[in-house]
């Protein structure tokens, strides 16, 4: 059953939640496996789960209870922005229930021709109720977030955009000038061991997400076998 915002904020707040996702050409592209990732972070002390696509949202549904920050990635073409792009994909999201709706909040015009201010305008005049996360790459984008009405803002695209490639991650000082935007932020990106986080809960985020440090196994075997 789909918790309601308040009970979402309160179960997250100053908690891990932990991304499960795979893509087709990873080994553990899998609904059923995502499903049973989410259920191993949960057992591990997780307070929320990331997950793209419906299909995986329902399967990890049967495993936990933990509020949903949910994403449909999908490419239109050679558009760089491709988390939750448009409409369509907020609306699937909605469909489905999920307690946190996450969207590229970039500045950067999205598949079907919107600016970011045209598509959240038009997204939160129809789901005036449903909590939207920002994913930023820089403080610009968490400005115009707070603007537009966003609920929670996340770094999750620091380092991923072409004017903040080569941003050291976790981006530390962008965290800092994130909180004082004044909307509850999300610590995401880069956040590759129990130290770095740590370290980013020494600061008053609102929580944190770590994703492929405990749910991607073949690029964790990667940083091993990197240095033999």
């Amino acid at each position: 059953m789909r918790k309601t915002n308040e009970e979402t904020m309160n179960q997250i707040r100053r908690g891990l939640v932990v991304s499960c996702q795979a893509l087709p050409e990873e080994p553990l592209h899998s609904s059923y496996i995502m499903g049973k990732m989410a259920y191993a972070a949960f057992l591990g002390g997780a307070k929320g789960i990331r997950a793209n696509t419906v299909a995986d949202i329902r399967e990890i549904r049967k495993n936990v209870n933990l509020p949903i920050i949910g994403i449909i990635k999908k490419v239109y073409g050679d558009n760089p922005v491709f988390i939750t792009p448009t409409l369509n994909e907020v609306e699937e999201l909605v469909m489905e229930g999920v307690e946190i709706i996450a969207v590229d909040a970039t500045n950067r015009v999205r598949p079907d021709g919107k600016s970011l201010k045209d598509f959240f305008m038009q997204v939160r005049k129809k789901y005036p109720q449903q909590l939207f996360m920002a994913d930023c790459s820089k403080l610009e984008d968490t400005i115009l977030a707070k603007e537009l009405g966003f609920d929670l803002l996340g770094s999750t695209l620091a380092g991923y955009t072409d004017d903040t490639k080569g941003v050291h991650l976790p981006d530390y000082g962008l965290l800092e000038n994130m909180i004082d935007v004044g909307l509850p932020v999300i610590a995401e990106g880069g956040i590759s061991t129990p130290e770095d986080l740590g370290k980013v809960m020494e600061l008053p985020v609102y929580c944190a997400v770590v994703g492929s440090a405990i749910t991607r196994p073949m690029e964790i075997t990667k940083r091993f076998s990197s240095v033999i």
